[in-house]
């Protein structure tokens, strides 16, 4: 990413030092790939790869792609696969997946569709 100076040359865009959450408003599309330091909050929709510290899929939300992040917290819409250590599929959550996971949460209520693959224990 770049963002253009008062004089008009091209810096390359700065990172937060803390890797705080960046928020997708529910009114914003996104076809692309999305990496951050910290944390993100989908409640629009995304299409496109996310890496991340953490991925939230807000109750409106949807995410068609791969994700890989420390983790991950469905309340809405996953289509795709993730990689993380502990993936939470509330209630409310719809998911079509591939995740491999070291803890995992399904929550009473969520529909699931896909599969499960646990990492944790290797060493």
């Amino acid at each position: 990413m770049f963002s253009k100076s008062a004089e008009g040359e091209t810096l390359p865009a700065t990172r937060s030092e803390a890797g705080g959450t960046s928020h997708l408003s529910a009114d914003l599309k996104i076809t692309g790939n999305i990496s951050s330091a910290g944390a993100v909050e989908v409640l629009g929709e995304v299409r496109g790869d996310i890496d991340a510290r953490a991925l939230t899929v807000g109750t409106g939300g949807k995410v068609t792609g791969k994700i890989r992040a420390e983790k991950v917290e469905v309340k809405g819409h996953l289509d795709g696969s993730a990689s993380c250590s502990e993936a939470v599929l509330r209630s409310s959550a719809e998911a079509k997946v591939q995740i491999t996971y070291d803890t995992l949460v399904i929550e009473s209520g969520a529909q699931v569709e896909g599969k499960f693959k646990y990492a944790g224990g290797k060493g």
